[in-house]
């Protein structure tokens, strides 16, 4: 077991952390009051090669692993867009490229993949629906037989950059309960077109990660061709978890470097600000929280490391995965908490980013799975308790 980096690894790091800088706090607090979608850091991002690091290399990426992602997602985030721009990569490279690299034909990687890797192509993905929330196994959204294809037509709800998208991901099923024997089975997933008859997008009024909307989804009649099928028909739902799994690992990545980010605009503030003669960073009752938040951020991160070299080893990570994203959520919170207190009232301000950090952080205690939902899994699985859900 080894924890040093790679000199290619230092490489990528440098490559990321000097992308994620040149877009840094100042960019992200314009951004954010603007609502305005990033679109120069993600130009940049492909330009550099970041978007396609887990991009097989026949497909125009590097051909690397998910441990070589995370370290360039966390790179990126500390430079200073925090969590927010980690959802651009589960995105694009998650949604989009794990999900194709894995399940998808022949024809659609060698269509989709390379336009993905520059950024021509863009992705979201419809999962979540109003009345199913985390149970998704209960989603409603049905893509009926209709000849050769399909008729998409339900709702989903908190889809994640639909407006910028050319492409979304659709989970649905196609057997009804009634037709199968376990839950399970019955679902398939999609690649569609955003631009398409019968489908209808609404954004969503929220609290933070303003610069990347959310959106109703609406389905009606939406028409499937047989080529977006992406896996195995009606038996979709293990290569869902699979994606998923991948989701959970940049989710942490992202929240690791908004808690690393947080801690050091603490820190420095904490240094040079002085109220009683000497800086208030002298104090325990500053060094302790940040301290704390240090460790926290630390715990996830190795967590991750972990769940994405188990991913590229071929081998069970989803246990450590989900571990590592309820580890990095709390450590996040912490953080961003910590620093806006040692801030006092300009840590309030917008001038100095930490409270758009504490809002966009916010989001992912809850999303892409709930706090509450790893620790049944953890109760369930590990500590054989039953199941309480």
């Amino acid at each position: 077991m080894r924890f040093d980096l790679t000199e290619e690894q230092k490489l990528l790091v440098a490559t990321a952390r000097k992308v994620g800088e040149k877009y840094g706090l100042e960019y992200w607090r314009e951004r954010d009051a603007a609502k305005a979608y990033p679109v120069e850091v993600w130009q940049a991002i492909c330009e550099a090669g970041l978007c396609g690091v887990a991009i097989p290399e026949e497909y125009g990426g590097a051909g690397l692993g998910m441990l070589d992602l995370a370290l360039a997602i966390e790179a990126l985030c500390a430079g200073g867009g925090g969590s927010t721009l980690s959802q651009m990569f589960m995105c694009n490279p998650i949604f989009g490229g794990i999900t194709l690299s894995k399940f998808a034909s022949e024809d659609m990687r060698r269509d989709l993949l390379p336009k993905l890797v520059r950024g021509e192509a863009t992705f979201c993905m419809a999962l979540t629906e109003p009345d199913a929330g985390t149970n998704t196994l209960e989603m409603r959204t049905f893509a009926r037989r209709d000849g050769d294809g399909w008729r998409l037509n339900g709702q989903k709800i908190w889809i994640t950059c639909v407006p910028q998208a050319t492409k979304m991901l659709v989970a649905a099923r196609t057997r009804r309960f009634d037709e199968v024997k376990r839950k399970t089975e019955g679902v398939s997933l999609f690649v569609i077109d955003v631009e398409r008859a019968g489908l209808v997008h609404r954004a969503i009024d929220k609290v933070g990660t303003n610069t990347l909307p959310s959106s109703f989804v609406f389905f009606e009649d939406v028409r499937v061709e047989p080529h977006e099928l992406v896996g195995t028909l009606d038996n979709g739902f293990r290569e869902l978890l699979d994606v998923l799994n991948t989701e959970r690992i940049v989710t942490t990545s992202g929240l690791v470097g908004t808690a690393e980010l947080c801690v050091q605009l603490g820190a420095r503030y904490a240094r040079e600000r002085k109220v009683f003669a000497d800086p208030i960073g002298a104090y325990q009752a500053i060094q302790f929280p940040l301290a704390e938040a240090q460790i926290e951020l630390e715990c996830a991160r190795l967590m991750n490391y972990k769940a994405a070299a188990l991913c590229d080893e071929n081998r069970p990570y989803g246990r450590e995965a989900n571990m590592a994203k309820f580890l990095a959520g709390k450590a996040a919170a912490l953080a961003t908490d910590r620093a806006m207190q040692t801030m006092g009232g300009m840590g309030y301000s917008k001038e100095f980013h930490v409270e758009r950090l504490w809002r966009d952080a916010r989001l992912f205690r809850i999303a892409p799975v709930s706090e509450e939902m790893i620790l049944n899994f953890v109760a369930q699985h590990d500590l054989a308790l039953p199941r309480s859900y």
